[in-house]
């Protein structure tokens, strides 16, 4: 078997940890309509902002004292790691894929559809504080996997983190579940940056099918997955999967474990039950947009392809893509589950798949919604082009607009603190500097209006001194900000750059 080259391989761990948050860092899969253009400026901020924006001259980081409560349970917290925003703290209590109607929470009933109880118990309310061994360890990440970096995750203290994928239960849930199949809907958090496709909280729905050798007559579960494949119809599809259900080398069969015939019975098993929910999906959100357009047109033939992948979890391992409004997009990643999970659960004799889809951009497709913020937006009119909706998933509406305010681009250029600021951990406590710090202290300060920050510039002086300048584009959903308002939440953003971050401003 070659080895890959370490960096390459570490490009490859960082892919396949952003496709374990499902894809979001790529664009919404979305038609953006024309905007209305009524809401009139007015002088206070917006009403979805005030609850989670940071108050001028506050910190955008306090840590508390010793504990913080989370789902009215208290956590022990270490200064040290502790590095939860206010937003993001504020958002554990939200859970907008339980809100009834939500569009987040009716994308999770139309996928539940596709994996019904009782073969699938749906879990729906788990914690969101978990253990680094159960986020990374029992999952079978690397001890120096970049997604355990505090640049990366949300930590409490050493051991202690809010999960960043929905995969930190699996395998407490393979151990405890009664049924052969569950899904997991929750909501994960991740520092990243900022953009119309990105919010440090996202919600993805993990499910997972097993058959045990015990149960089966002479243990055949490859016999098993393809009788029920026998029942599969995929209407108006067109699949690509040129490549072999595995790879000795790109794509390896777990041999200690699972016969070859085993393997390719579950992944076809895998993918045809997932490309029945795709085409499923597409069929509704079709259906939606001929209906807003006025037209009898509501077929579509869909396409999709196979792609190899790599997760720690699984193997072998491939991403579905799908050919929607003429370009190709990721849309999830799945796999035969690493056998070792299972023996680790204290179910060595089962084996089957596992897949792991973001519930946001699902419902961008579904209903035509531009801006991953609004998900968010407490604004009646938002959430009242969804009421009724969980009485019927039929018939899906469109996202209706209801303004179009234009950008305000500001920005903001810095030193960055000398190294010796960073040692013992002199800087939010880390030992080096990183971007994400930046992208979590504007969201916290300026909040959702804030539609995207960009790195536009880098620069060192002769003397070593490095600079940066970010780009930041300030923008409300709901009315025009005015000059003052912007400037104002400008200002505080870079006073909280020098207070908090230790930059010298430019």
């Amino acid at each position: 078997m070659s080895i890959r080259p370490a960096p390459i391989l570490r490009t490859l761990e960082r892919r396949a940890y952003a496709l374990s948050s499902c894809l979001l860092d790529l664009p919404p899969l979305c038609i953006v309509r024309p905007y209305s253009s009524q809401a009139q400026a007015k002088s206070e901020p917006p009403r979805f902002q005030e609850d989670t924006r940071a108050k001028p001259g506050s910190k955008t980081r306090a840590t508390p004292t010793s504990s913080v409560e989370i789902r009215a349970k208290s956590y022990t917290v270490d200064a040290a790691w502790y590095n939860l925003t206010p937003t993001v703290l504020d958002a554990t209590s939200r859970q907008l894929h339980l809100q009834p109607h939500h569009p987040l929470s009716i994308t999770r009933r139309i996928i539940e559809q596709h994996f019904p109880t009782p073969t699938f118990t749906h879990y729906n309310s788990l914690p969101p504080v978990v253990s680094t061994q159960q986020n990374f360890d029992s999952l079978c990440f690397k001890s120096d996997h970049p997604g355990r970096q505090r640049s990366d995750t949300y930590y409490l203290n050493q051991t202690t983190l809010l999960r960043t994928h929905t995969s930190a239960h699996q395998l407490d849930t393979f151990r405890n579940n009664k049924s052969d199949g569950y899904l997991i809907t929750a909501d994960v958090y991740r520092r990243d940056e900022i953009d119309r496709s990105h919010y440090p909280v996202f919600h993805q729905v993990e499910g997972a099918l097993t058959w045990d050798r015990d149960k089966l007559p002479n243990g055949h579960v490859a016999k098993a997955a393809m009788q029920d494949l026998s029942k599969f119809t995929v209407p108006n599809l067109i699949i690509q999967d040129e490549n072999p259900a595995f790879h000795a080398e790109r794509n390896p069969v777990q041999s200690r474990h699972h016969t070859q015939a085993e393997v390719e019975a579950i992944s076809q098993h895998l993918k045809r039950s997932l490309e029945k929910m795709v085409v499923d999906m597409i069929a509704r959100a079709t259906k939606a947009r001929a209906v807003a357009n006025g037209s009898d047109d509501q077929q579509q033939e869909v396409r999709v392809r196979w792609v190899e992948a790599y997760f720690p979890f699984t193997t072998p391992s491939w991403e579905l893509e799908l050919f929607y409004d003429g370009d190709w997009h990721e849309v999830l990643g799945c796999g035969i589950v690493h056998q070792q999970i299972l023996i680790d659960a204290g179910v060595p004799s089962r084996v089957g798949w596992a897949f792991g889809i973001g519930l946001e951009r699902i419902a961008m497709m579904l209903f035509d919604i531009p801006d991953i913020r609004l998900f968010w937006s407490k604004d009646e009119r938002f959430l009242s082009q969804f009421e009724g909706l969980s009485a019927s998933l039929d018939v899906l509406p469109r996202f209706v607009p209801f303004s179009k305010h234009p950008p305000c681009p500001k920005d903001v250029s810095f030193w960055l603190p000398r190294a010796e600021a960073f040692e013992g951990g002199g800087v939010m406590g880390q030992s080096q500097w990183n971007d994400n710090d930046v992208m979590d202290l504007v969201r916290n300060v300026a909040g959702d209006v804030v539609e995207d920050v960009k790195l536009i510039d880098v620069w060192t002086s002769p003397k070593g001194d490095e600079s940066k300048m970010f780009r930041i584009i300030y923008r409300s959903l709901e009315r025009t900000l005015t000059n003052e308002e912007t400037n104002h939440y400008h200002e505080n953003v870079r006073r909280a750059l020098e207070e908090e971050l230790g930059v010298k401003l430019r």
